[in-house]
């Protein structure tokens, strides 16, 4: 050292001793280093943010000599390292704002590393040297700092958390050269140090630098969702030791199928449950059986139960069955299966179990297909599915398929998530931070109502409005218990697969046909429709003919205390009725005679009881006469067949005299329509007609196989009869299967292998026999969900069923992933081309009303005849839609769908990024942004301002406390432009949505957006702007934290809650890292 040290004047807040509470190293140093000559540091990291607070001094330093104390941390700066770590150049802890500013620093950190005056050298060897030192030269003297302050912002004092440390400041002339001579010895030994200078300048060049809006929304997703990454390794790594990987049902699947597979595996462990609820025609029968699979090699009993009409599909796989077309007879499937029906019996067998002496609680894993038809939880197969088989025994783990979970009310998707916690409400209080399941189903069913009125107030319904409204928690546990994908989805997240697979067909605009009832028009559509709404039907409710005072004061009582008694319910359900009899007038003239004359029947029956009571019959003296309720699901492509009530009146109890009179008028009205009706042979059938012109044309193509669907089992087999003819004229064999018929001209004649005949590839029919092959397929909807029938290219609706996703999961068996056919069509056969007049019959609105209050559960939301109507007005426009395009579920007209409420295409899309960008998308530092601008064509639209990514430092680890984010302790809110929140940290679907289309495909940073945002802010140093937004971003998710905590302490029936402790509730910047930002800038 060539100076005489002589020690700077000390303020009176300077210390020997500096531990940045009674004297920081910032300050310190700040002062030692005005003009000065020289500096030396031994640091483990260097920050730019430490930098930034020396920058003004360092900068007039005559050198400088960083010496790093730590080779990783050298290595962590090499964007190229295979697995890196953590850029050392940034730093975590540190204010949101301070991040804001990053990139202009690090450029002015490289310009400054750049001068010749500034060397950096590394020790080689790890855990070789732990001290921290600074050593400075000037005019003034020398001085050095010794202990434990890294060259980062929180080491050096500064910031709003800054670190406690123990530091000993001295200006000792013999100790400071004693210091120097140390770091000049170890300085100048090549063996124990080398130059890393290159290295730190690329560091600064890869965080300089502007990065493409894509790079920055994946590194976005893949902080978000690091734990499901760890989670899904963890889940191939199972599959690899359990020895999935190498059945049969596993190399079957495509990739999408695996991957979804995997997260089923990994929920159904976490959380003892999930929902498979991906769209028509992707395979989740296929998807399910790989998880089967997985529970079966670690020796655990599986029982699968199924619709009665899907029993045939799954009782192909069972080793013990022995079946011919088993898929896969190589991974001896060894589940029980069993139908839905069977949880009503006690006796009897149902394939090979013998019921009286079923043991339903000895199951490890329960499969429930269709499981929609679970969502009334007052049914009493649904009770006995959850004590007897979900909560007796040992636990039980239960996975549930269904294309649909949802039908009319979120009611609908509670239930079925009971079955996934044996009925306890706090379940997923640890796994995933939910409390009472009731009660938060309750109050997303409300915000849920509120948004279907906004239709009948003549507004269009917008999801991205409901998911904004429907809260975090609801967010966070359709997430972790559902799993739920769109065929666009894996169309665009697995494009290579899909280009060695074969795409979906492209799908050709419906065709609509309006073909005569009667050719002769003797018989008006319109005209009898008018008549059927004037039924009276007094045959189905006898309540309105009581007059016995007790009962009367009964029905007052039911309908004070549950505002429904049994009269409406028989009202309603003379709706149901007269909507059958047009529904069956809409399918075939031949339908609507048979169903009169079993009413008519009906109605003879009961005035012979009726007569023979007044005629003083003593065994008519105490007869009972019940109502009618809807029937079982289990039959619904039949007609709406009628079960005994549960409350049946007494003869003497009814106005015997006016209900004879209005039975007999009823029959007199019912034989009248009958007579008309039989009149239409198949000669005069329009439609029958039709249908064989068409059945002409097709047999001359190609593809010759036709899909003929009906509602009614009554019309396939009129179809069938008289179709027989000329489908033997043309060579062309026929069959008709219903839900409890088959009919056939070729190959066997039961279920299974009609199915095969027909659609031999897709089925993978084990013999070629092309004598056996089916041409024409005649079907009610017992074949409209599970069935893979893709060897054919068109599908015809005969009737159009009164639930529009009927018709798309018609159009879903041939509308499948690998097709043969390059497009696929649907027809439909319209009664009237008068829609208007169509959709607008009072009875087909009496019927809705029925059907939604017969079904429901007369839980906490009954639905009103209000409400009915307006899902009428909803169901009408998805009819509409259906006639000019075949839609996917997820598009019918904005209607909510489980894929909405969960974020598995996010974490899809990472996991094939992830594929080929892992180093690149790892090395990225935090804080980075992009500048993109508003995608204006894409929704929801990502408006100008910035989307902020957030993570709470204070978080708690635990899963237990309620939190105002579903992606905790990461945050995104959407702030816009003018400081304005668009979307909350609530609403992290509509905000990724938001992200992935103004971010999607931007594969290059955008150079005249950057160019604009540089200028803006010149070059970083004037960020005014997005501090305020910043700061508008961390009040949104503060305000949100107090309004959950708030609201917690209000709730009734979620004993779950409990308050965040005061240090893990976010207060203020301080407590959140600033992890990405996109800058959306206002379209050119």
């Amino acid at each position: 050292m060539r100076r005489n040290p002589c020690p700077p004047e000390r303020g009176e807040d300077q210390r020997h001793v500096l531990d940045n509470r009674t004297g920081t190293v910032a300050a310190y140093l700040r002062q030692a280093l005005a003009g000065g000559e020289d500096f030396s540091v031994v640091s483990a990291y260097f920050t730019i943010h430490g930098y930034s607070l020396l920058a003004d001094q360092l900068e007039g330093v005559g050198r400088t000599r960083f010496l790093f104390g730590d080779p990783g941390s050298v290595e962590d700066l090499d964007p190229g390292q295979k697995e890196p770590k953590a850029f050392a150049l940034t730093e975590g802890g540190l204010e949101p704002r301070y991040v804001l500013a990053q990139k202009a620093l690090a450029r002015r950190c490289a310009a400054w590393v750049r001068q010749s005056t500034v060397e950096i050298r590394s020790v080689s060897r790890a855990n070789f040297l732990h001290g921290k030192m600074y050593l400075t030269v000037s005019p003034h003297g020398a001085t050095g700092v010794v202990g434990s302050s890294n060259f980062t912002r929180r080491g050096l004092g500064e910031g709003a958390q800054p670190n406690l440390e123990i530091n000993l400041a001295t200006e000792d002339r013999e100790t400071v050269q004693e210091l120097q001579d140390w770091f000049d010895r170890l300085w100048a030994d090549d063996g124990y140090t080398r130059d890393v200078k290159q290295q730190v300048l690329a560091a600064l060049a890869h965080m300089g630098k502007d990065y493409a809006p894509e790079a920055v929304y994946y590194k976005t997703l893949y902080e978000i969702f690091r734990q499901e990454i760890a989670a899904r390794q963890a889940g191939d790594d199972s599959a690899t030791t359990t020895g999935l990987k190498d059945s049969q049902v596993w190399n079957k699947l495509y990739q999408f199928q695996q991957d979804g597979a995997r997260s089923l595996i990994a929920k159904l462990m976490d959380h003892n449950g999930c929902i498979l609820a991906d769209s028509v025609g992707l395979g989740k029968t296929y998807t399910a059986l790989a998880v089967i699979k997985y529970f079966e090699l670690r020796n655990q009993q599986v029982l699968v139960l199924c619709p009665r009409k899907l029993c045939d599909n799954w009782s192909l796989c069972p080793a013990s069955n022995g079946h011919p077309q088993n898929p896969f007879p190589q991974d001896r499937f060894g589940y029980t299966l069993l139908a839905h029906t069977d949880l009503s019996r006690d006796s009897g067998r149902s394939g090979n179990v013998d019921l009286a002496n079923f043991q339903w609680g000895n199951y490890d894993l329960v499969v429930i297909d269709e499981s929609h038809n679970f969502r009334n939880d007052g049914s009493s197969r649904y009770e006995r599915l959850l004590k007897d088989v979900i909560q007796a025994g040992a636990q039980t783990k239960v996975l549930l398929l269904s294309a649909t979970p949802v039908n009319t009310s979120l009611m609908d998707l509670r239930n079925q998530i009971y079955l996934m916690t044996e009925g306890r409400e706090q379940a997923f209080q640890d796994s995933l931070g939910v409390g009472s399941i009731r009660a938060l189903m309750a109050r997303a069913q409300k915000e849920f109502k509120q948004w279907e009125q906004q239709q009948s107030q003549g507004k269009r319904r917008d999801k991205a409005q409901l998911l904004d409204s429907l809260g975090a928690d609801f967010l966070r546990l359709l997430n972790g218990v559902s799993i739920s994908r769109s065929r666009r989805q894996i169309e665009q997240f697995y494009a290579d697969e899909m280009e060695r697979i074969g795409r979906f067909p492209r799908r050709a605009q419906p065709e609509n046909v309006y073909p005569h009832t009667d050719i002769n028009e003797e018989l008006s559509y319109q005209d009898l429709a008018e008549r059927i709404g004037a039924f009276t039907l007094a045959v189905y409710q006898p309540s309105a003919y009581v007059i016995d005072p007790g009962r009367l004061d009964e029905l007052e009582s039911r309908r004070q205390a549950h505002n429904f008694n049994q009269k409406d319910s028989e009202r309603f359900l003379v709706g149901m009725m007269r909507v059958n009899l047009l529904k069956r007038l809409e399918s075939s003239a031949h339908a609507l005679q048979l169903t009169m004359e079993r009413t008519i029947k009906k109605i003879d029956n009961l005035l012979k009881k009726i007569e023979r009571y007044e005629q003083g019959d003593d065994s008519q003296i105490h007869g009972l006469i019940h109502g009618e309720t809807l029937p079982d699901d289990d039959n619904e492509d039949e007609e709406f067949a009628v079960n005994r009530s549960r409350h049946p009146y007494r003869l003497a109890e009814l106005d015997l005299p006016r209900w004879t009179s209005h039975l007999k008028e009823d029959k007199a009205m019912l034989s009248m329509v009958r007579d008309r009706v039989a009149a239409v042979t198949p000669e005069r059938d329009g439609k029958l007609q039709d249908l064989k012109q068409r059945i002409r044309r097709k047999a001359g193509q190609p593809n010759r196989k036709l899909l003929v669907f009906t509602t009614f089992k009554d019309t396939a087999k009129y179809l069938y009869d008289n179709l027989q003819s000329l489908t033997k004229k043309l060579g062309i064999a026929m069959a008709m299967v219903s839900g409890d018929e088959t009919h056939a001209t070729a190959g066997l004649n039961n279920f299974n292998d009609i199915l095969s005949n027909f659609a031999p590839t897709a089925r993978q029919r084990s013999t070629t026999d092309a004598n056996r092959d089916i041409d024409l397929l005649i079907a009610t909807d017992c074949i409209s969900e599970g069935q893979n029938l893709q060897d054919c290219d068109t599908v015809l609706n005969y009737d159009i069923h009164w639930n529009p996703v009927r018709l798309v999961q018609r159009f879903g068996r041939i509308d499948r992933i690998g097709s043969r056919s390059p497009s696929v069509r649907m027809v439909h056969y319209w009664p009237t081309e008068d829609m208007e007049t169509y959709l607008r019959l009072q009875n087909r609105v009496q019927a809705r009303m029925a059907l939604a209050d017969l079904t429901a559960s007369g839980d906490e939301d009954p639905f009103s005849e209000e409400d009915m109507a307006r899902d009428l007005r909803f169901r009408d426009a998805q009819l509409l839609q259906l006639r000019e395009e075949v839609p996917h579920l997820e598009d019918l007209d904005d209607a909510p769908v489980l894929a909405d409420f969960t974020l598995d295409d996010f974490l899809t899309q990472l996991l094939r990024y992830l594929e080929r960008n892992r180093a690149a998308l790892e090395a990225m530092p935090s804080g980075v942004y992009a500048v993109t601008e508003d995608a204006t064509q894409k929704a929801p639209k990502a408006q100008p301002g910035v989307i902020f990514c957030l993570r709470q430092r204070n978080a708690n680890p635990d899963k237990q406390p309620r939190t105002a984010s579903p992606l905790h302790p990461h945050y995104l809110v959407h702030v816009q432009g003018n400081g304005a929140v668009r979307y909350g940290c609530g609403s992290a679907r509509n905000i990724l949505m938001a992200f992935e289309a103004a971010a999607a495909g931007q594969t290059r940073p955008i150079t005249r957006l950057c160019h604009r945002f540089d200028q803006d802010t010149r070059n970083g140093r004037r960020m005014d702007r997005y501090e305020s937004l910043l700061n508008a971003c961390i009040a949104q998710i503060r305000q949100a934290h107090h309004r959950q905590q708030t609201a917690g302490l209000g709730r009734s029936g979620d004993a779950g809650f409990k308050l965040l402790r005061a240090a893990e509730t976010p207060r203020g910047a301080g407590d959140f890292e600033l992890v990405t930002w996109l800058v959306i800038q206002e379209g050119q």
